[in-house]
């Protein structure tokens, strides 16, 4: 049975639980989604609760040009081999956090994206093999600095452009036993539909991503893959408001919000 978990903070500690249908209700659970859950016989209001990140500083990995509709409007050709990127864990905010527009930015990109959460250490993992170690899926947004981003790209790097704090909202759960291989994903700036996709087009799928990276390194529970955008992405700026909803999950809304120094 699925179950959409989520983090929350509540009278100063933070806890996970079941939000229940409606969206009104928390069943608390005591423990961690990677040990293990149970609950707790407590039920908190959904109004009086902060909801946070669904994980807590994780390594955040990427894979870009993963559309072949994002690759026509970039005007590349597709990857010969998968083309990935990192975050840093401190560029995650949760919903309803603000996107940080930077002081010095000229050109801010939104990313709608379907992102995968690890749930068990995963390495040399067979795609057949790679469900058993997915706990969930969110939504994500992999706001991206354009200008940033093209110069580093030049030199064979991707760190600033996509990196900055705050430029990695996740959210609102992790809802897991969902098929990720055809969700709708639709992402809106300020109400206008930007993007409207399905994740049956993601040229790698979740099982291949999962077990592309295993081959290289070790996937820790915790860890979340950014699975790639599809055509649709544009700038963003100071008083908007973005929202990335996936069929099954949620939706993730973030207002936009210039940096003050």
């Amino acid at each position: 049975m699925s179950v959409r978990i989520v983090r929350y903070a509540v009278g100063g500690e933070r806890h996970y639980g079941e939000l229940e249908s409606g969206d009104v209700d928390i069943t608390r659970f005591e423990g961690d989604p990677y040990a293990g859950l149970s609950p707790t016989g407590h039920v908190d209001r959904v109004g009086d609760v902060v909801i946070l990140p669904p994980v807590d500083r994780p390594r955040i990995f990427g894979f870009a040009y993963n559309y072949a509709s994002h690759v026509d409007e970039t005007d590349r050709e597709i990857p010969e081999v998968p083309v990935c990127f990192m975050k840093p864990s401190t560029a995650v905010v949760g919903p309803g956090d603000a996107i940080v527009y930077p002081s010095d930015g000229e050109l801010i990109h939104f990313e709608g994206e379907l992102v995968v959460v690890i749930g068990k250490e995963a390495r040399h993992v067979k795609p057949s093999d790679a469900p058993g170690h997915i706990l969930g899926y969110t939504c994500g947004n992999d706001v991206s600095d354009r200008i940033v981003q093209r110069k580093e790209s030049a030199f064979g790097t991707l760190l600033i452009g996509k990196g900055q704090d705050t430029f990695a909202p996740l959210g609102p759960v992790i809802t897991t036993e969902v098929d990720p291989s055809g969700l709708a994903l639709t992402t809106r700036v300020n109400g206008t539909v930007m993007q409207s996709a399905s994740t049956a087009d993601l040229l790698l799928p979740v099982p291949d991503i999962v077990s592309y990276l295993s081959r290289y390194l070790t996937l820790l529970p915790g860890d979340v893959i950014m699975t790639g955008t599809p055509s649709g992405v544009g700038p963003i700026r100071p008083g908007d408001e973005v929202e990335v909803e996936i069929e099954g999950i949620g939706v993730l809304r973030n207002p936009v919000v210039a940096e003050s120094r």
